[in-house]
């Protein structure tokens, strides 16, 4: 995810203490919820050396702000980032078996409800999110598929709404689907098989709208939502991952999209998706 705090330390100094890695004062703004996510990784093997990475929460535009990382481990813990997205991860090594294999990772994040565009970028983030990838090619039948949609339009935001609107009408979402689907493009448009969840559904819109450009984000859901029981996190997070996706209008910026959570709506409330609920959340989420 884009803007990310450049003064975040690279290393934490653990060895079983609570480390703090980057403190933001935050004011009490109307809109900013605070939350407190608690990642605990148990290793049960204690045969061979091992080492792990945990991707943990990062600033994301003008919605999401990392306040606090913290760790607390029996052994060395890292801060690394991921070159293409610059997403933090946590790394860990365990070399001597008697070591316990345990730590805690615990992060303090603010966020907002996000509307509008932010215009926030790099020019190697476009050029980035403009790059095929195996799953998701420019050519052949994705680059078909998406000029046969779009038609003789021109400006970006009506393809990019075009594309949303296709997507949101010749998709379902399907229960048996594991995690959140595997957002393999090219297979979904050869196979025909238009079914799936977020990261089918979303990562078929970013396929499809990859020229605008276009890119995806993955990040777990941590509250319940105003609009829907179904869009909230529905209990615990463990199981609250959720892929959407974003559109980048030239002078404008960053769009937010979700047509994967309007078919969400439409299985889990069993709801019609030319319902009145389906086509006022349909509306909301080109944009918010």
């Amino acid at each position: 995810m884009p803007m990310l705090r450049r003064d975040f330390l690279k290393t934490l100094a653990t060895t079983g203490t609570l480390a703090a890695l980057g403190k933001s004062a935050l004011a009490a703004v109307p809109g900013w919820r605070q939350f407190e996510i608690t990642y605990r990784v148990t290793l049960q093997s204690q045969k061979t050396p091992v080492r792990v990475w945990i991707p943990v929460p990062q600033d994301a535009l003008d919605y999401q702000k990392v306040l606090e990382l913290s760790c607390r481990s029996p052994v060395v813990t890292s801060l690394l980032w991921e070159p293409a997205s610059r997403a933090p991860i946590v790394s860990a090594a365990w070399l001597d078996p008697a070591i316990l294999r345990e730590m805690e990772i615990t992060a303090r994040v603010a966020t907002r409800d996000r509307t509008g565009y932010c215009p926030d970028t790099l020019p190697q983030e476009l050029a980035e999110y403009l790059r095929p990838t195996p799953s998701s090619p420019t050519d052949g039948i994705v680059l078909a598929k998406s000029r046969k949609i779009v038609g003789s339009r021109t400006a970006a935001l009506d393809k990019a709404s075009v594309i949303y609107d296709w997507i949101v009408d010749n998709t379902f979402r399907r229960v048996e689907t594991r995690g959140c689907g595997l957002g393999n493009v090219a297979f979904m448009l050869e196979s025909g098989d238009m079914g799936g969840k977020c990261a089918d559904i979303n990562s078929l819109y970013v396929g499809l709208a990859r020229a605008v450009p276009a890119r995806d984000f993955f990040g777990i859901r941590v509250a319940d939502s105003a609009l829907s029981k179904s869009l909230g996190k529905s209990g615990e997070i463990t199981k609250a991952q959720h892929c959407r996706a974003e559109v980048f209008i030239e002078g404008k910026g960053w769009l937010p999209v979700d047509p994967a959570d309007v078919r969400k709506v439409v299985l889990e409330e069993e709801v019609a998706v030319d319902s009145e609920k389906v086509r006022a959340l349909r509306e909301r989420l080109f944009g918010n």
